[in-house]
């Protein structure tokens, strides 16, 4: 069982939050999941779906990276580069922050289960076992917009996420947020494949009804037989909230 006895030093939330910190989140949130239970279950089954609550952590992207994705057709370099530093090395440095959290969470009496930055489990659906931007989501960090993606009040979208799900006994540290697309289109209109419905984030109704994610990849798999880094990015680009 979990030893509380260095608590008046050091709760075990202050002790995940500096651990998240000091690997080089920008982002951390605790969220009870009960609200999603069913659609957790659905997507990832029964192990996942036991877990009640989910350390959420997140990495801004570099802007100087981002504000390229335009060019990245005609300039091979500015895709290369956003697929290294904006993708795969951020991926990797939340996994190893989820990682370390999750031992940190084993070694104090509880379960944890660390959740990929970017997993593939469900190669029909295109789907990961769980949702990072749901765990954000529910921890109060930002709100599901039109393009699917998290949308925070600091950078847009321009974050990548990854989770550790556990029985500790975490106390939330917000609430979801309402979303504040209102009539903004930029990241239905700018999609090169016409992959978003427009419709607002409904947690009551399907993913294909506001992202066919099949048209997604698709471009992707394009962009790899023309021998192109299979790069867009266009919808985090152009969201307003992240081009202050």
């Amino acid at each position: 069982m979990y030893d509380d006895s260095w608590e008046g030093e050091m709760t075990l939330e202050s002790e995940l939050r500096d651990l998240a910190e000091a690997g080089g989140a920008d982002f951390f949130g605790l969220a009870d999941l009960s609200p999603a239970q069913d659609a957790i279950l659905e997507q990832g089954g029964a192990v996942v779906a036991r877990f009640p609550r989910a350390i959420s952590v997140g990495i801004g992207l570099l802007d100087a990276i981002v504000d390229q994705l335009p060019r990245r057709s005609e300039d091979r370099f500015v895709a290369m580069n956003y697929r290294y530093h904006a993708y795969d090395l951020v991926n990797e440095r939340l996994d190893h922050i989820t990682s370390r959290l999750g031992s940190t969470l084993q070694n104090a009496g509880f379960e944890a289960l660390p959740i990929a930055a970017s997993q593939t489990v469900d190669g029909e659906r295109l789907l990961g076992a769980f949702s990072n931007k749901l765990a954000a989501h529910l921890a109060g960090l930002g709100w599901i917009g039109k393009s699917c993606l998290l949308v925070t009040p600091e950078v847009g979208p321009r974050v990548r996420w990854a989770t550790v799900l556990t029985d500790a006994p975490l106390e939330p540290t917000g609430e979801p947020m309402e979303e504040r697309c209102g009539d903004c289109q930029q990241c239905v209109d700018v999609c090169p494949q016409g992959a978003f419905s427009g419709r607002p984030f409904r947690a009551e109704e399907p993913r294909h009804m506001r992202f066919d994610v099949h048209k997604c990849k698709a471009y992707f798999n394009k962009l790899a037989e023309a021998d192109q880094p299979p790069v867009c990015g266009m919808c985090l680009y152009v969201c307003p909230h992240g081009r202050t």
